[in-house]
């Protein structure tokens, strides 16, 4: 999803640019200029900082980026919304405004291998988790990352204990995140059909376990292969080891083996990758969907 001020100058500047919000890059652009100042908020912006914005759409966002960090690096992928852009923000030096697909483009890339740079982003809905997982999983992380995403996304990433997922869980690995505030369908036009949250995810990457992390993930995609069933049927079965086995396994780090995945917290998942002792498990494969 994208961003600008206004209804009635968003619909406008599509008049004067000669083309229509397009649905399946999932383009509903905000209007609400007091989510826009929680966005900005949020984002805890300084002169030094260098901000990564995706979907920069007509660039209101942008503007108010530009007023007050370094430096904006804007990476837009529908290349009729680029020429657009290029108008909106013809009088900031400060803009560099690229054409490609994020989930294509390195992070390695334009800059954003800068100290503390920041993730800003209205997202189109259907890439938020794999734009999350690139930037947590990546070596070079943004010190923080504010994103406008989907209502039921954001209790998901945010979930404790007894309603974790395998989303939770491979956020809160990497990171804390917490739902800023929830955001209407009639701020946003065109008018999505669901709600919307803006989250901030901070402390990136510090103070990781020291553990196998491929394996982390196996047990942990493993125990929420079937989430309405008990950690033991899903532990036994997922990684082929003896119920015994894993009865015990699971009492050594406190954790009843009638419970259910979503219990268990993120040190729970830790502990049981870092006391597992069976045999090296086969197919180990960090590419859990997020």
């Amino acid at each position: 999803m994208r961003q600008i001020s206004a209804k009635a100058k968003v619909k406008d500047l599509f008049k004067k640019a000669g083309f229509q919000p397009l649905k399946g890059l999932g383009q509903n652009f905000l209007i609400d200029k007091s989510v826009l100042k929680k966005v900005i908020g949020a984002a805890d912006l300084r002169l030094k900082d260098i901000v990564l914005e995706i979907g920069p759409g007509l660039g209101i966002l942008t503007q108010e980026l530009a007023r007050r960090v370094k430096k904006v690096i804007a990476i837009e992928k529908d290349q009729k919304m680029v020429e657009a852009l290029k108008d909106a923000l013809e009088g900031f030096k400060n803009v560099k405004i690229i054409q490609g697909d994020i989930l294509k483009i390195s992070i390695s890339s334009y800059e954003l291998q800068a100290k503390n740079y920041k993730l800003v982003a209205n997202l189109p809905y259907y890439i938020t988790s794999p734009v999350i997982r690139k930037f947590l999983e990546n070596d070079k992380p943004p010190k923080e990352i504010v994103l406008m995403v989907q209502k039921e996304v954001a209790q998901r990433i945010c979930a404790v204990p007894p309603n974790m997922s395998l989303l939770a869980v491979s956020v809160q690995f990497y990171a804390k995140a917490k739902i800023i505030s929830y955001v209407s369908k009639e701020s946003f036009w065109p008018r999505p059909k669901v709600g919307s949250a803006i989250i901030k995810i901070s402390q990136i990457r510090i103070n990781l376990p020291r553990i196998n992390t491929n394996l982390f993930f196996k047990i942990v995609k493993t125990g929420f292969s079937q989430p309405r069933k008990q950690i033991l049927n899903n532990l036994s079965k997922g990684l082929k080891l003896d119920k015994d086995l894993v009865r015990y396994w699971l009492s050594k780090n406190n954790i009843q083996p009638e419970q259910r995945a979503e219990t268990l917290n993120i040190n729970d998942w830790i502990n049981l990758t870092k006391t597992h002792n069976a045999e090296p498990l086969p197919g180990v494969d960090i590419n859990c969907d997020f």
